[in-house]
Parts: C-alpha cells; structure tokens; sequence
C-alpha cells in the first residue's frame, strides 16, 4: 500500500482514537533475545526476565512472541510452564528475523478509526530507524509486515512513511498526547519537517486535540533521546506518574528532572484542571560492568495490562518497594507485580520498551 494511498484513507476516516494502555488488551507483542542479537553475551541473564514477563502476562491475556527459532523456543517455554497449559496456549510463537528486542519501538501503534458510525482498528506501521540511525533496525523495520502476512495481526495494518516509536508517546485515550521534544523533533527522524509540521502530522496519525511537549527531563545511558516512557507515563482519572529528581542535588540528572517536573505541575488537562503527580523515587544509581557508563534505570518503565501492572524492580528493596506502592495508587484496583530488570537496563532499556499492548 503506498503512502499516499494510507494517507487519503486516513484523512477520510471520520473519527480517530489513540487508546490508552490502561484500556482492555487483546495481546501483547514481544521479541525475544537470540545470539545475533545484541544480546548474544548476555542471554543467560536476560532469557529468565523475558520468561518472566511472559509467564506473567499470560496470567491475564494473550502472547505474541517473535522469535528467531520457533522450534526452539517453544520448547524452551513447554518445559517452564508445563504444570500449567493453559498459560502456554495462551502464546502464539511467530518466527521472524529481528536485530534486537524492543517491540516498543519496532511494533505497530494501533488505533481505532469510526467511519459512518462502524468502528474498526488499524495497526500504524511507522518506519524505525533505530532511535535515529543509531543502531540497525532494517530487519526490525520488516516485523509488522510479517505479522500480518502470517495472519497475526487480523486488522487492517497501514504503512506510514513517518519515523516514530511507541515509546515517544503517551496516550489518555480522550485526546490528549504527552511527549518529549527532545525525541520527536529529533533531526535524526524525521528532519524535513518542522516543529508544528510533526505536531500536526501526530495529531492526524492519532486523532488528538492536543499535544502536550516535555522540553526537560532526560536519563543518561538512554540511547532514544527522551523518551516519554521513561519519565512520564500517563495514568487513569487525570493522573501522571513520574520520575523525581534524585535526591542527592549534585547528581547529573538533578537539574533537568526538577525542570520536567515543574513542567508536570503546570500541566492542565482538557478541562483545564492541573493533573494529579504521583512522582515516583528515582533509581539508584547503576552502571555497566564492562566500561562503567550509567545505565538508564526508571520506574516509570511499568506496561499495564489487563488487571495488573508490570513494574521494572533493580534489586533494591526500599526503593522497589517504594515504586510498587506509587504505582498501586494509580491504579489501586490492579494488581501490581514487580519484575527485576536489572539485566535488561544492560542494553538501555527496561520492561516496557519490551512489550507492545494490542487493544482489544
């Protein structure tokens, strides 16, 4: 489908919606970790995390799970969750090629079109070039398609000839959408177009009223340029859970976290009410092994699915516990369950740059 066909349907579709991650899921996409990838020095690591996730998830909704050798991998998870079937065949195990592992950013973004009153949802392909050409992303790119040339995804899925990364934006599903400036207007993506040339190609892509932009707030070690997933994540009833500034003032990310959470604080929604913070405790402080750069930890990295929320714990006790009660105050009627990601932050991500929701 070309582009030009995707955007004449897009601008006849007579209502278009971004729902919110907290609404009803269908599945969620993951790829999982293979020798070509980057993490072929640790998957003896990071394999149980990406279990866990899955094992968790399949509690309360479907799996996809791009893998590189479906073969393999089923067995590998038939020999984990064998006294429990049920969760297994909660699993769908496609095999496609990939360089690395963040369906975040590689999966597509859907979106729910309403023409003449008959709503239908379409999966958005926008292209990824590795967070701005940083890494190569060419097998990544080709994902979505395969998935729906082997009937994975049912929908409609359109090709959108736009650079853009589902862990850019922040949805409340009414409209509104909470991003980074640093990340969006990127010159690295999408550098033909201007500041209101993206903002009004978001909106139309997304059917949004508004864009609100974060011009601070940034973690060292993260390779996307800002993105909104792991400062700010939007949250039922007007919420907006977020990352504190740490409270040692002299460390590097003091400045630009109290700027971002000025920002929040200053923030209204639709109806013109300031939204409600619930700030979550910045991560201590980690670094790699190898060369001791900092690594991107952040609570706000949590995936929300269908009665639970999925939170990245880093083997501190009184912080992770801290983070775990934050989060249940935005969503008190979920349950709320703590993953360890410290071996995932080895490659500048966490729990929810892994996964991508599929509404329902």
């Amino acid at each position: 489908m070309s582009v030009l066909l995707v955007m004449t349907q897009i601008s006849q579709s007579t209502s278009r919606r971004l729902p919110a991650e907290w609404e009803e899921q269908s599945f969620v996409q993951l790829t999982f970790p293979h020798q070509n990838s980057d993490w072929k020095e640790d998957l003896e690591l990071v394999i149980p995390i990406f279990v866990e996730i899955v094992t968790q998830i399949t509690r309360f909704e479907n799996v996809v799970l791009v893998c590189q050798n479906k073969i393999e991998t089923e067995k590998l998870f038939q020999s984990l969750l064998n006294e429990n079937k049920k969760q297994f065949d909660k699993i769908t195990f496609a095999e496609i090629d990939s360089n690395d592992t963040w369906a975040r950013d590689h999966a597509a973004i859907t979106v729910f079109d309403t023409v003449l009153d008959k709503e239908e949802k379409i999966h958005l392909d926008f292209t990824f070039n590795g967070w701005g050409n940083k890494f190569e992303a060419s097998k990544d790119n080709q994902i979505t398609q395969s998935l729906k040339k082997e009937n994975h995804l049912k929908d409609k899925v359109w090709q959108v000839d736009f650079v853009l990364e589902g862990g850019s934006i922040e949805s409340d599903g009414k409209g509104t959408i909470l991003t980074t400036s640093e990340c969006l207007l990127s010159k690295e993506r999408n550098p033909n177009f201007s500041r209101e040339e993206i903002e009004t190609k978001v909106k139309n892509y997304f059917g949004a009223n508004r864009i609100l932009w974060l011009e601070n707030g940034a973690l060292e070690g993260d390779d996307t340029d800002a993105h909104v997933d792991t400062l700010a994540r939007m949250c039922p009833d007007d919420t907006i859970c977020y990352v504190a500034p740490p409270i040692d003032k002299k460390d590097s990310h003091y400045e630009s976290l109290l700027k971002m959470e000025i920002e929040l604080k200053n923030l209204k929604t639709a109806d013109d009410k300031f939204y409600n913070l619930i700030p979550l405790p910045f991560a201590e402080i980690a670094y790699h092994s190898e060369d001791n750069h900092r690594l991107p930890a952040t609570y706000a990295n949590f995936l929300i699915i269908n009665n639970a929320v999925l939170v990245p714990t880093y083997e501190n006790f009184y912080l992770d516990e801290l983070a775990l009660a934050q989060v249940k105050k935005a969503f008190p009627n979920r349950e709320i369950i703590g993953i360890n990601c410290l071996p995932i932050i080895r490659q500048h991500g966490s729990l929810h740059c892994l996964t991508m929701q599929f509404p329902k």
